[in-house]
């Protein structure tokens, strides 16, 4: 569906539930601002809501509180969202009060110099958070330091180099009718919905959607990075696929199986086999080109050796090792991940406007339940294959070591 403006709105009706959950979904992320403007998007995801042409900061707060509503905003590498969750009967005043701050925000110059201080806070707080940190510190390792290695959050300098007229000329470029999809998820009437949709949103001007990027080149490297720590927080990965890829059921299956639960190869061998770590995990980050298929643990320095060892072992070997009992309790775990990640109209809300931005079509449950159960162990072998063996291993690590403790590890 299309609104006046031709603003897609993907939605889906749940009539057991009480509540209702909105969100703008821009299509502008960290990965898409020039080096110099880094964490614009995040910057701005804040901005919005310091007041609007007729509510100040603290009425916004009061009209969210006063529904028992949830308003609140999230920014990505290759988006931001803006949402409301309320009861199904405010929910005409929850349309007007998002499309409010996000049409008609102000961007008040005392509170931008403001909010430099707390994102700087923020970004003190993941550097002390170093299994958060690692994760950016993983990104630039892999993807360079500009397009999809930049953080989302920016860095001290570019925040401090902000001022009102960036806000307002990246409002202006990405937040129009061209680069924006709404979904909405819940108990609500179609025609109604898109009524109140029409009348908030109309007066959006056209904007422009991203320009598509070079696929970004994967550098297998290693990189260190020393800090008085009590642990090594280490990354490892290669490359992985773009979100929309065909085999994306096959590389979460590959990846539950590998480290993704307290049955996975990772998790029982490393921890509870061998108590090396306390948290060892894979995890995949896909996005609209590319993507990567990593582990993270966190060890002491003594055991730095082993655990990358035994990382490296369960990665090289998982082709030869899998077996069908894997794949099958795999897809079962899969299955009943996805069912329970539906339960709320938030979630709901998510997945459809995921599905739409880099999908351009509906996966309902069963289709994908139906996907995941076609799968054969030959598909898992066949992936684990590509994209393990002969790949160089990118790794990155943070904590008390220096560049001489990795000489000759990744061997």
């Amino acid at each position: 569906m299309y609104l006046e403006n031709g603003i897609p709105v993907v939605m889906e009706q749940v009539k057991d539930v009480r509540s209702v959950a909105l969100g703008v979904w821009v299509k502008v992320g960290s990965r898409n601002e020039l080096p110099e403007k880094n964490g614009i998007s995040h910057f701005l995801e804040h901005m919005f809501f310091k007041g609007t042409q007729k509510r100040s900061a603290r009425e916004i707060a009061v009209d969210t509180d006063s529904m028992g509503g949830d308003l609140n905003a999230f920014t990505s590498r290759e988006g931001t969202t803006f949402y409301i969750k309320v009861l199904d009967e405010y929910f005409d005043k929850g349309i007007e009060l998002l499309s409010d701050i996000f049409i008609h925000s102000t961007f008040p110059e005392e509170d931008i110099e403001k909010e430099k201080g707390i994102i700087k806070e923020e970004i003190k707080m993941v550097e002390d958070t170093p299994d958060d940190y690692i994760y950016d510190l993983f990104n630039q390792t892999i993807w360079g330091n500009d397009g999809i290695g930049q953080p989302i959050l920016g860095s001290r300098e570019t925040i401090k180099s902000f001022i009102r007229e960036d806000l307002i000329s990246h409002t202006k470029k990405h937040y129009g009718t061209k680069g924006i999809v709404i979904s909405c998820a819940g108990n609500f009437e179609t025609e109604k919905l898109l009524d109140a949709l029409n009348h908030n949103f109309s007066s959006l001007r056209k904007g422009l959607e991203p320009e598509k990027e070079p696929q970004p080149l994967f550098n297998s490297r290693i990189k260190v990075h020393s800090k008085e720590l009590s642990e090594v927080h280490l990354c490892l990965g290669v490359e992985g696929m773009p979100q929309a890829s065909k085999d994306r059921y096959v590389l979460f299956i590959l990846n539950t199986i590998l480290g993704g639960g307290v049955s996975s190869r990772l998790f029982q061998e490393i921890r509870e086999k061998r108590g090396l770590v306390y948290s060892v995990y894979s995890y995949i980050s896909s996005y609209a080109d590319t993507g990567v298929l990593a582990v993270y643990a966190g060890t002491g320095k003594k055991k730095v050796s082993q655990v990358i060892e035994l990382i490296l072992k369960e990665l090289r070997g998982l082709a030869d090792m899998l077996t069908d009992i894997d794949v099958e309790r795999a897809k079962a775990q899969l299955k009943g991940n996805l069912i329970l990640g539906l339960e709320s109209t938030s979630s709901r809300m998510q997945n459809i406007a995921r599905q739409e931005m880099y999908y351009g079509r509906y996966y309902s449950p069963s289709e994908i339940i139906k996907d995941i159960n076609s799968i054969s162990l030959a598909q898992v072998k066949e992936l684990a294959e590509k994209l393990i063996s002969g790949s160089e291993i990118a790794l990155t690590a943070l904590g008390p070591v220096s560049e001489n403790d990795f000489k000759g590890i990744m061997g």
